[in-house]
């Protein structure tokens, strides 16, 4: 039965992409890597390129190395590319619970959305190889407004859904995330199996920290 939109707490649910809803760390990870080798620059750890997913790849590849120029950068970030699509080929699996608890949300009446750091190109391709080309309400990518933290892409997507901050909620597995929330004036969800452990990310004061995905669904019943 779908239920009486006024009587949710939150109108719209936005999600990251990477590490929220698809298990796509480790590959980032790897790619990240890869093409530092290929521009010549020493391997980050683990930690650190986790530390940076969420940002647009420009920006997370001038964190990892600020001594890189303009032209520099571009030519990194064209290798990450490059090695990313190659392992790619077969998009990320989505995590356990995603699609039942999405299908259960828009059948309950949430208005769906996605922010992320990926770039349209990226997004769109696995938009499309989960036969989600017109799945959520609006999709935004990187490379098409201001990056996280900055909270702009989230006003964009507040803008054309219609909805006030405080009746959406904005979930990830990045500090980025949680901030960008935080500056948009709205709640978040820290989920933990991502690119960022709990710990690290309940300093930034999420409504709800989660280790599965289904635990959101059951969380946002009992806000009813």
């Amino acid at each position: 039965m779908r239920r009486d939109a006024h009587s949710k707490r939150y109108e719209l649910l936005i999600f990251d992409w990477d590490g929220t809803l698809a298990d796509s760390i480790g590959r980032i990870v790897v790619a990240m890597n890869a093409a530092a080798e290929r521009a010549g620059e020493a391997p980050s750890d683990e930690a650190a390129v986790k530390g940076i997913i969420g940002l647009a790849l420009a920006e997370a590849i001038s964190t990892l190395y600020p001594h890189l120029g303009p032209l520099q950068v571009e030519a990194f970030r064209q290798h990450y590319a490059d090695i990313y699509m190659a392992l790619d080929q077969q998009p990320s699996p989505l995590f356990e619970g995603v699609v039942e608890s999405l299908e259960a949300f828009r059948a309950e009446g949430y208005r769906l959305a996605v922010a992320t750091g990926k770039a349209r190109r990226g997004l769109d391709r696995v938009l499309k190889a989960n036969g989600w080309e017109q799945f959520f309400d609006i999709t935004r990518a990187a490379d098409e407004t201001r990056g996280k933290p900055h909270p702009l892409m989230l006003e964009e997507i507040l803008g054309h859904c219609g909805v006030e901050p405080h009746q959406a909620l904005m979930v990830g597995d990045s500090a980025f995330d949680l901030q960008m929330a935080s500056s948009a004036g709205m709640h978040s969800v820290a989920v933990g199996y991502g690119a960022m452990p709990l710990q690290a990310l309940a300093e930034f004061g999420p409504q709800l920290c989660i280790d599965h995905f289904s635990q959101l669904r059951e969380w946002l019943a009992a806000s009813v």
